[in-house]
């Protein structure tokens, strides 16, 4: 018996596939397949002067000026012009330089051709210099803009619908190799910009193609320049203990740990950034001060180098694993409070990522925790990557990626732990966040007066 009502004529379902079935879908894969190699070679070549900033502002240029390595100090007046750098670029190049990362993941759409350049300087600058911010959201705007760019050139005419799509797989091929594989960087864009059903397969398909070619370009690339591919990998990871009561135990302590440090970092950012967009240049190379101060005391207290507080930590989480039995719990706390400082100055007023410092403060938060019985280096380590993702990145999926997949085989043994990990600290630190108010409705406007009424 048909469930149509009476009197209504049973139609055919809606495809909703329909799309993906089109002539011009194909047509959308072959221009985002062929778009996604400069775009990538253009991520490879940004990554590339990003680290070799890095060597000229803290190895050659003191060189040069003739000290005998770093100082302790150098940092401080170094990140100060740095400030006064991306201060001078986001108040006077169109686009501010791009996202605020105080305010969360970007999944704004592609920026316009006149605030690229904005946004690759304030981002240079940033990352160049020490700011301890990742690269991947200058990545993701950059490649959605280069790809919407592209598209236009080769098609005037495109169809919004069909540029979104374009330039969502530009940002694919961007970070393609960046996070150690395509699908974690594939899932980061999903889960940030909240698609679904039908229209996350038109946007995924044409995505995948783009981190795939992406992929093999900066490995090329890596491999002719003897430059190797800036992706997140660890060389050696060390057992991990199968999990009992005493681990989830510390599951729970350090999703709970997570939560209060991320949304404090967070909150604080967010704050500092009210008053930093008042007055923009000054407060800015305030805070990178603020910023080379905290790696100098880090410097002073522990012994280790400057360089444990500065960048976004994608290059220190291989040697702060490997070389972990080295740090007391002394060095490994200062590092955490110094790192959670920088970062959150940073947050507040520069241009850059969320995803490699939170990694690398959650990294270090649970080896701090494994001199505790009950936990394992691995263990503590994983869970403190995937629970500090989620408070920071509000990503689930994605925190647990990040922190199993990482890990190789061994991620597979921590990840219900991880699971457990990133679930509390992200309905707790939901709990700690603020509610959005919604702005007050404008009054209506007053009533218009009759026709023919005496107005004077």
């Amino acid at each position: 018996m048909s469930a149509t009502p009476a009197g209504v004529p049973e139609t055919a379902p809606l495809d909703p596939f329909a799309p993906v079935r089109a002539r011009g879908y194909v047509g959308l894969l072959v221009l985002t397949a062929v778009l996604g190699v400069p775009i990538s070679a253009a991520a490879f070549g940004f990554l590339a002067l990003v680290s070799r900033l890095e060597s000229l502002t803290y190895t050659d240029l003191p060189e040069a000026v003739g000290f005998d390595g770093t100082p302790s100090w150098w940092p401080v007046p170094l990140l100060a012009v740095a400030g006064l750098l991306v201060g001078l670029i986001i108040r006077r190049l169109p686009g501010e330089g791009g996202h605020r990362p105080a305010e969360g993941v970007s999944s704004a759409g592609a920026p316009s051709a006149v605030e690229l350049p904005g946004i690759v300087l304030a981002a240079l600058a940033s990352l160049g210099i020490g700011v301890v911010l990742g690269p991947e959201a200058p990545l993701i705007t950059l490649g959605a803009g280069l790809a919407v760019l592209g598209a236009r050139l080769v098609k005037p005419d495109i169809e919004p619908k069909a540029s979104a799509i374009v330039g969502a797989a530009g940002s694919f091929a961007a970070v393609s190799a960046l996070l150690g594989s395509p699908l974690l960087g594939a899932f980061l864009l999903m889960e940030a910009s909240g698609l679904a059903g039908p229209m996350l397969g038109m946007v995924l398909v044409p995505g995948l193609l783009a981190a795939g070619i992406g992929s093999l370009v900066f490995i090329g690339l890596g491999s002719w320049t003897g430059l190797g591919t800036y992706s997140l990998a660890l060389d050696d990871v060390p057992h991990a203990d199968v999990p009992d009561v005493a681990s989830f135990g510390w599951a729970l302590v350090i999703g709970l740990a997570a939560a209060f440090l991320g949304t404090g970092i967070r909150r604080g950012a967010l704050y500092a950034q009210a008053r930093v967009e008042q007055w923009r240049v000054p407060a800015t190379v305030m805070m990178g001060a603020i910023v080379g101060v905290a790696a100098f005391l880090y410097a002073e207290g522990s012994g280790y180098e400057a360089s444990g507080v500065l960048y976004s930590g994608q290059h220190g989480l291989n040697p702060l694993l490997a070389g972990s039995a080295g740090y007391s719990v002394g060095a490994l706390v200062l590092l955490i409070v110094c790192k959670s400082v920088a970062y959150c100055a940073s947050l507040s007023s520069f241009r850059g990522g969320l995803v490699f410092p939170s990694m690398f403060v959650g990294a270090v938060g649970g080896i701090a925790l494994s001199h505790l019985p009950g936990l394992d280096l691995t263990s503590g380590f994983a869970m403190g990557i995937g629970a500090m993702c989620v408070a920071m990145l509000k990503l689930p999926l994605t925190s647990v990626l990040l922190a199993t997949l990482l890990l190789g085989s061994q991620g597979l043994t921590v990840m219900p732990l991880v699971i457990l990990a990133v679930v509390v600290s992200y309905v707790v630190s939901l709990r700690l966040t603020p509610v959005p108010t919604a702005p007050a409705a404008a009054p209506p406007p007053p009533p218009a007066p009759a026709v023919g009424a005496d107005t004077a």
